[in-house]
């Protein structure tokens, strides 16, 4: 009996103590470091001293893959979304070095071969294959006619998903998500969710766990384990992270932390003072014009996050870098997450640009005082608390055309609505909340910060909404932004985002070239041709851009 008592007495201690050393494994604390915690007034630095990595203890890393491999599969509604990863030696391959192919359950044989939708090359070890929809009960691969046929790999619904995730400088891990269903400009409670990051997150025993700092929209900021901090080219872009709402599932993920943040540099030391974010799909042969009329008024950097284009957009921005101007094209294939992306975009420009302008294409900053954007944007940003410019739209019509305007849209639109539509900014990224929320262009500020309404005669944003009818139908496959209903639903029919008239089916109305109609605006236009007109042949410089072909390269 007191021998029986005697390990009933010992056993907390014994559990605590195991307890102890398994939360220092996963610190990354040593027993000194242990010892030196409890000391008064002591506050160690956490660094890992581990002679074998952190995060070993987490079970399923790959311990070797083949050259070719499909990563993931995404199922989106109208296409699948196939990530192909190899070896760093490997060629990037084109669409005629791969076909999509579709297989029953259990069969050798696939039922049907595709020729892939396009294939983009974002990072150096992977390719992301966009396959057209799958019938019904079938699983899509691919098969390389070099290498042969490909097993799938794991396969996930895209509205259930953690698909990106990148660390900022404080070390949180920010998260993108679908699936959580939250309220557009809201920041939710982020004591009811969870992160975790892991090789094989099904298996909850060989997780790291962590808080969620913020939640809101579908981004979430999650506290980064130290053991990935301490060890960065390990874990960064290969370990995935994803959220649990707590008492139900876990979000499957495809995220990969692949990018580490860089410390805030001051104002001086910024590469760019004016920048540009945009999200787009086909909508190449409006890039030209947008970016060099742009650079004139004094943009310096253009982010096009690319939103699954099947048009030659690859052609034109390498025929734009090529011309000397600082376009980057970021691969973004994830439907109805403009507000997604443009945070990730910000968060991407913060270290390089004092100011970034939220637009689209279709939308040119007009300043109808000749004054440059640089300088109207340095003369209202005083005091230094202002961090926002919102910038008043106007929108115009088809102004009588039938046809695409051979000379761009700001030369071809000169017929707008009366009245001004709703805003559109210009930001300090610096200055942004970190919860990130954004709504119809324009973020929540951190405290102490605030924005200004900007004089509609010093600075206006011409937005070309309602095109010729061939390039406005465009607008019924599929809306950008999370929180609007595409337009072929049934759904919020009396939106401001919905064009009056026009109901669910991109049927051309009979009337369509002369409405929305109201009043004559040559401003942007004169400016245009006085600016740009060749003296000798009238042309403008976007009519003569050169194309580059698209060359297949080796990565090194």
């Amino acid at each position: 009996m007191k021998d029986r008592k005697k390990r009933t007495s010992f056993l907390p201690w014994n559990l605590f103590f195991r307890f102890t050393i398994l939360i220092l494994f996963f610190s990354g604390f040593t027993l000194s470091t242990f010892q030196l915690f409890f000391r008064e007034g002591f506050h160690p630095r956490l660094v890992s001293t581990w002679r074998t990595p952190p995060m070993e203890v987490i079970s399923g890393e790959p311990s070797s893959t083949p050259a070719i491999s499909i990563q993931e599969t995404v199922i989106f509604p109208d296409q699948a979304l196939v990530f192909l990863k190899y070896s760093a030696s490997t060629l990037l391959f084109s669409k005629d070095d791969i076909d999509c192919i579709y297989l029953l359950p259990n069969a050798s044989e696939p039922q049907l071969k595709l020729s892939p939708v396009s294939i983009d090359s974002q990072y150096s070890d992977h390719q992301i294959v966009r396959c057209p929809r799958q019938p019904r009960a079938t699983i899509v691969s691919l098969a390389v006619k070099s290498n042969g046929k490909l097993l799938p790999g794991p396969t996930h619904r895209w509205d259930s998903l953690a698909y990106e995730a990148i660390i900022d400088r404080d070390n949180t891990t920010v998260v993108f998500v679908k699936g959580l269903n939250l309220r557009s400009g809201r920041v939710s409670d982020p004591s009811k969710f969870k992160c975790l990051f892991g090789w094989d997150l099904r298996k909850p025993k060989f997780v790291l766990w962590s808080e969620v700092v913020s939640i809101a929209q579908e981004i979430v900021r999650c506290k980064t384990p130290l053991s990935i901090l301490n060890s960065p080219q390990r874990f960064i872009g290969s370990i995935k992270v994803s959220v649990r709402v707590v008492g139900r599932q876990t979000l499957k993920s495809i995220a990969r932390p692949k990018v580490r943040l860089s410390e805030p540099r001051p104002s001086s030391e910024k590469q760019h003072e004016m920048c540009i974010c945009t999200m787009l799909r086909n909508q190449a042969k409006f890039l030209p014009e947008w970016v060099m009329y742009h650079a004139q008024i004094g943009v310096q950097h253009w982010f096009i996050y690319d939103n699954n284009s099947e048009d030659d957009i690859e052609d034109v921005v390498k025929s734009l870098v090529g011309a000397n101007y600082n376009v980057t094209r970021h691969v973004w294939p994830w439907i109805k997450t403009q507000e997604a992306g443009f945070a990730h975009c910000a968060l991407r420009a913060r270290d390089s640009c004092e100011w970034v302008g939220f637009i689209d294409v279709d939308e040119f900053f007009h300043l109808p005082s000749g004054l440059s954007l640089y300088d109207v944007v340095r003369n209202q940003s005083r005091p230094s608390e202002v961090a926002e410019l919102r910038v008043s739209c106007h929108s115009f019509g088809p102004s009588g055309r039938k046809k695409v305007p051979v000379k761009g849209v700001t030369v071809g639109y000169t017929c707008r609505l009366t009245g001004w539509e709703r805003h559109k900014s210009i930001m300090r990224p610096e200055a942004l909340n970190s919860s990130l929320i954004n709504v119809v262009h324009h973020f929540h500020l951190q405290t102490g910060f605030q924005y200004a309404n900007m004089d509609r005669n010093v600075l206006v944003i011409n937005h070309y909404k309602y095109q010729v009818w061939e390039v406005f139908k465009e607008k019924f496959y599929r809306r950008v932004a999370t929180y609007v209903s595409d337009w072929q639903q049934e759904r919020n029919v009396g939106s401001k985002d919905r064009t009056p008239g026009l109901g669910t089916k991109a049927v051309e109305p009979a009337d369509w070239s002369t409405r929305f109609c109201e009043v004559e605006d040559t401003g942007l236009r004169d400016r245009v041709l006085k600016t740009f007109t060749h003296l000798e042949t009238g042309r403008l410089p976007w009519q003569d851009l050169p194309m580059r072909r698209r060359q297949r390269t080796a990565l090194l």
